[in-house]
């Protein structure tokens, strides 16, 4: 989720929970639905009252998977609420199987704590157990018992609705660590994804049938990701064993400090590379991005030096490092090409195209297991 959309809240544990700019959709419905049901400003009070609890609750949910995460060294990069829920960006699942199965399991757990808590209160201040079978208010009562009553059936609906055994919900993570206990992890998410679209296909049945068009959209939505969740986990273990050494090319076209705007402009234009590290006497000076190369030239003059436009701030690809996390930092940081260097000492230019390539090699050859002792001479 694109953190420009999104707000700062607060941070927790050093992680940031921000809120996207699309959240005040969900309380406009929710004073909308109720000021309806009401009748009355009551009403509205009440959805938006409910809303912003039950969202207190979604972010103590992925605040729990936060804290699993952190207990076993996995990042967690932020937690965004959106209308639709939360979610607490992990750097990566892990692959051994407990500690998925506990990170996903923290989520929901977070939610039968808190109705624990909350029938203890009940019983404490002599409110009577809440009724869960009373989701909405009934009889015009839409008193704080009424919104504790519905806050109390929502929380338990939430944690039941995390645990269907489809992706991305906790329910699928939940299965395939199970499965991965005894089975290949790629063999866990085939299954856990087949288990997924049944479910999501059964969902979507009942809502068409039902007129549930918000339970159809969640079918889709669920049927969808359990093959996106498949296909990551097969891409990623294609790669597996594979590091930028087996795929960045050493022949990429590089700038020496004195080339000006206009020189790096003639190479893009000759040679098809518009991406390019600034190099003096092996060592990497600094990157020149292909944004900003085509800033340059709307803002610079031609015979500026690129030492004056190139980034310094750009870290180099370690030659060692796992190609599948490359691609991520590719993804991540919005480029197309990163240097390649070990120590200072500038070594060649991984792009998407690279990996592109070598992908499709694999996948042409899926009966070829070893892997390349050194990078390739060009690409």
């Amino acid at each position: 989720m694109n953190v420009a959309k999104s707000l700062k809240l607060f941070s927790v544990r050093g992680v940031d929970v921000r809120l996207h700019i699309t959240f005040p959709l969900i309380l406009l419905f929710a004073a909308l639905q109720f000021g309806l049901l009401a009748g009355n400003a009551a009403g509205a009070i009440f959805g938006l009252g409910a809303i912003t609890i039950l969202f207190a609750l979604v972010t103590l949910h992925e605040l729990g998977h936060t804290f699993a995460a952190q207990h076993y060294g996995i990042e967690v990069k932020q937690i965004v609420l959106s209308p639709l829920g939360g979610v607490a960006q992990l750097r990566e699942m892990p692959e051994r199987p407990t500690q998925e199965l506990v990170i996903a399991a923290a989520g929901p757990a977070v939610n039968f704590a808190v109705a624990g808590l909350m029938v203890a209160a009940a019983a404490l201040f002599g409110w009577g157990l809440p009724n869960v079978a009373t989701g909405l208010p009934v009889g015009g009562d839409f008193g704080p018992l009424a919104l504790f009553n519905y806050v109390f059936v929502a929380n338990l609906v939430l944690a039941a609705f995390n645990l269907l055994p489809a992706f991305p919900l906790d329910g699928g993570r939940i299965l395939r660590a199970l499965l991965a206990l005894r089975l290949d992890y790629g063999r866990a998410t085939t299954l856990a994804a087949g288990v997924g679209r049944v479910a999501a296909v059964a969902l979507g049945i009942y809502g068409f049938l039902n007129g549930a068009i918000f339970s159809v959209l969640i079918a889709f939505f669920i049927y969808s990701a359990a093959g996106q969740e498949a296909g990551y986990v097969r891409y990623r273990r294609l790669l597996q064993g594979y590091t930028v050494r087996h795929a960045y090319s050493p022949g990429a076209y590089r700038l020496e400090p004195a080339t000006t705007v206009r020189g790096a402009t003639d190479l893009m234009l000759l040679g098809g590379q518009n991406s390019f590290p600034i190099v003096a006497e092996g060592r990497l000076l600094g990157f020149l991005p292909a944004a900003e190369l085509t800033r340059a030239l709307a803002t610079q003059r031609p015979f500026t030096p690129v030492t004056e436009v190139m980034r310094r701030d750009v870290a180099p690809l370690s030659s060692e490092l796992p190609l599948f996390e490359a691609e991520q930092r590719l993804m991540t940081e919005g480029m197309n090409a990163l240097p390649v260097a070990d120590d200072g000492h500038y070594l060649g230019l991984l792009t998407r195209d690279h990996i592109v390539a070598l992908r499709r090699a694999l996948l042409a050859t899926p009966h070829v297991t070893a892997r390349p002792a050194a990078a390739p001479s060009s690409h």
